[in-house]
């Protein structure tokens, strides 16, 4: 497992490329305001807002994602190699969890108004429980550029041969392929 953070900054902020003066527009990210008066999510999205889609963030250790998660949808077990996530569910019912070094799984069942936490670097998973109502996230992250390492694209999309994935989870090539074929990228 890599690990890595952000660096510390001399100055009170990162200047934009190519800029000597900004004003407070450049601290403004207008995103967020999809979600206002939006209808239910009917595919998993996440609305992110880090140091690439808003760039004032470089630097300020810090970033924020909406999950919009439909009923019965999971947002695959994934890791962030650079931060710890802080999940506030705002509507609807979420089981999460995570797994540690020790391969211990801690698991909870959110109602609205809970936190839960992952800490930097480890496996965890977001499930909406509730087959027809969709949940509302947001997640803060310790750092400008938290990182995703989908789990599922990482093993079944990155060129990794059949036979050593098939020796690995001890089944066979026709069954890594037909996992290949599912795996969906988000």
């Amino acid at each position: 497992m890599a690990m890595a953070s952000d660096a510390d900054i001399l100055r009170d902020f990162e200047f934009p490329p190519n800029a000597s003066i900004v004003d407070a527009r450049y601290f403004t990210y207008n995103a967020g305001r999809s979600l206002v008066g939006a209808q239910p999510p009917t595919a998993f999205k996440v609305l992110m807002a880090d140091k690439t889609t808003f760039p004032a963030l470089d630097g300020q250790s810090v970033s924020l994602a909406v999950l919009q998660i439909p009923g019965g949808v999971v947002n695959p077990p994934h890791s962030h190699p650079r931060a710890t996530e802080l999940l506030l569910l705002i509507s609807g019912d979420l089981q999460v969890g995570f797994i540690d070094s020790t391969n211990k799984h801690f698991n909870q069942t959110l109602k609205a108004g809970d936190m839960f936490v992952f800490p930097k670097g480890l496996v965890h998973y977001q499930f909406n429980i509730l087959p027809n109502i969709p949940a509302i996230a947001v997640s803060a992250f310790g750092s400008a550029n938290a990182g995703l390492v989908s789990i599922p694209s990482n093993l079944f999309q990155t060129g990794i041969e059949d036979r050593i994935l098939a020796q690995s989870f001890k089944t066979d090539i026709p069954t890594i392929q037909r996992l290949k074929a599912s795996v969906v990228t988000f």
